[in-house]
């Protein structure tokens, strides 16, 4: 089984700050094209995303609820579904007790696709993660994937390294699935080899 591990905020749908009002959200510029594509390809689609705003008291968890039903309400139009919905509710400047600590699912840790790894019965090395950040990029390389950055503007401190080169640059969710199949397409070549 393999995946695309798919950062939330800036990447899937326009990055709004903190939003968790379902009537706020949106899908960004070609995703349902990219992410049916993707389906296609034979990925499963498991949404990766950082939840400061838990940490920081700008939200219940709870609220989270209705945005994963509004993204899949929003996908569903397309006939993309998602297969997993994971979260990092944790900040270390938080003010909410519980969740205002460090931990290793915030990305660029790579705790939250490794768990749904364990739990989907996924193979890393054939998986993929896509972002907006190089932090998304980061917590792919660490977990085992390829990553992926979706250069839209929301990367704003560049800082270099190795486990922070992604695999492809692109301008959006399409893009990004088309450098997909021309990998898996490789790899399947390179196989028969």
């Amino acid at each position: 089984m393999r995946a695309i591990f798919l950062d939330k905020d800036g990447t899937l749908i326009p990055d709004v700050p903190y939003n968790v009002d379902p009537d706020l959200i949106t899908l960004s510029d070609k995703a349902a094209e990219g992410l049916r594509l993707m389906r296609e390809l034979g990925y499963r689609l498991i949404v990766i995303t950082n939840q400061s705003g838990i940490a920081r008291g700008m939200f219940e968890p709870a609220a989270l609820q209705g945005v994963q039903a509004r993204i899949a309400a929003l996908l569903a139009d397309h006939g993309v579904t998602i297969d997993g919905f994971y979260y990092c509710p944790h900040h270390p400047q938080g003010k909410v007790a519980p969740y205002a600590r460090d931990c290793d699912c915030r990305k660029p840790m790579p705790g939250m696709l490794l768990q749904a790894a364990r739990e989907h019965g996924i193979d890393m090395a054939q998986s993929w993660m896509i972002g907006d950040i190089l932090n998304d990029v980061e917590a792919g390389k660490r977990a085992g994937c390829r990553s992926i950055l979706i250069d839209n503007g929301n990367e704003t401190e560049w800082v270099p390294g190795g486990l922070r080169t992604p695999d492809s640059v692109v301008a959006n969710l399409l893009e990004a699935a088309q450098a997909i199949a021309r990998a898996t397409q490789s790899d399947t070549e390179d196989m028969r080899q």
